[in-house]
């Protein structure tokens, strides 16, 4: 806490927050780093055998083995946010299981499942996108300005 806020505080206020300080456990986070790296490895790894296997054995392309790997692993993320297993994995793996694809549709299962007892238009349809709905309008934003970048460049590129 810095100096600023400290001098806000009453003597027992300070007081109890250097007590609190003191007494508050440790964060392990060279631990929760190599977590989320073994987890979040772990995910891209049967991604990419996905991907491999449908080149493999059912003789896709590179580029038309992508949707379905995705598809995969989007169903296998709600299918274990439904059973309760990824919040599991979740709370041992912390940002490791925030790989876009599989934290993308946790998100959206969660909140559908959570408001599920409202009813499937207002309770799953109008709560569903409250987590990933900042995801979906940052990832369309960006793709805007993206886009303009690219013209921009590309006609001072044709003058």
């Amino acid at each position: 806490m810095s100096n600023k806020k400290k001098k806000k505080f009453t003597p027992v206020q300070q007081e109890y927050q250097d007590f609190a300080k003191d007494i508050e456990p440790k964060r392990p986070v060279v631990k929760n780093c190599i977590h989320a790296f073994l987890v979040g490895g772990f995910i891209c790894v049967i991604g990419q055998a996905l991907q491999l296997a449908f080149i493999t054995y059912l003789d896709f392309t590179e580029e038309t083995a992508a949707a379905p790997t995705s598809a995969v692993l989007i169903i296998a993320a709600i299918l274990l946010t439904g059973f309760g297993i990824f919040d599991h994995i979740a709370q041992w793996a912390g940002a490791g299981t925030a790989v876009p694809i599989t934290g993308f549709a946790n998100t959206m299962a969660s909140a559908a499942i959570e408001h599920r007892t409202e009813g499937y238009v207002l309770g799953v349809g109008g709560n569903m996108f409250k987590l990933s709905g900042s995801v979906i309008v940052f990832g369309a934003f960006s793709a805007f300005v993206v886009t303009l970048i690219k013209i921009t460049i590309n006609w001072l590129g044709g003058m």
